[in-house]
């Protein structure tokens, strides 16, 4: 774990808020092509509405949560979805128990 990755990535509103909306998915976004949004997670135009912003910005964002082990990915067909790595965000709670 890289906690200066993952406070960079933290440090923008707009990716805290994906990851909140990641948590409950299905309270956040519409269902895209039948997937089950809890267990494959949610594609990159869903994130994009819901931001308001542009799917490449939107792209950026979840590339750097990815990047810094936030999230994980799942490729199906020409769509990659994204959902939250919980084991993760739990191992960033016992560093910050721990260590801060």
């Amino acid at each position: 774990m890289d906690p200066i990755e993952i406070f960079k990535a933290l440090s923008n509103e707009s990716r805290l808020q994906i990851l909140h909306w990641l948590k409950e998915p299905e309270k956040h976004f519409k269902p895209h092509e039948g997937i089950d949004m809890r267990k494959t997670g949610v594609c990159v135009s869903q994130v994009t509405e819901k931001l308001h912003m542009t799917q490449s910005t939107a792209s950026q964002y979840l590339s750097i949560l990815q990047r810094a082990g936030l999230i994980k990915t799942e490729r199906i067909g020409k769509f990659t979805y994204y959902t939250r790595d919980e084991e993760k965000i739990r191992e960033i709670g016992d560093f910050l128990n721990n260590e801060i």
